[in-house]
């Protein structure tokens, strides 16, 4: 496992406290690996979500250092999602 996704999953537990994320979210990190987001945290992984967001390891820390909004990184083609948009919008309002 990549260094990149340790961080990313210690960091994504942190945010995901207390939320009420209810449904299996993936990032998928360009070269690094994937993390796994489900109503218990995160945790590395490479499984089968309701809805996979893909982006390259610069993006997704930028994401998650709060510095770029996901919304406007899926607008500017900078993260990818495929599967339930509802899902993905869920998980950008508990990362916020």
């Amino acid at each position: 496992m990549s260094d990149i996704v340790t961080e990313a999953v210690a960091a994504l537990n942190e945010k995901l406290a207390g939320s009420d994320f209810g449904g299996t979210a993936k990032f998928d990190i360009a070269g690094e690996g994937c993390v796994m987001m489900d109503s218990s945290g995160a945790r590395a992984g490479d499984e089968a979500a309701d809805v996979t967001l893909s982006a390259d390891a610069g993006t997704f820390k930028s994401i998650l250092d709060g510095d770029t909004n996901p919304t406007s990184a899926f607008m500017t083609g900078k993260l990818s999602v495929d599967g339930d948009m509802g899902m993905a919008m869920q998980l950008a309002s508990a990362l916020a």
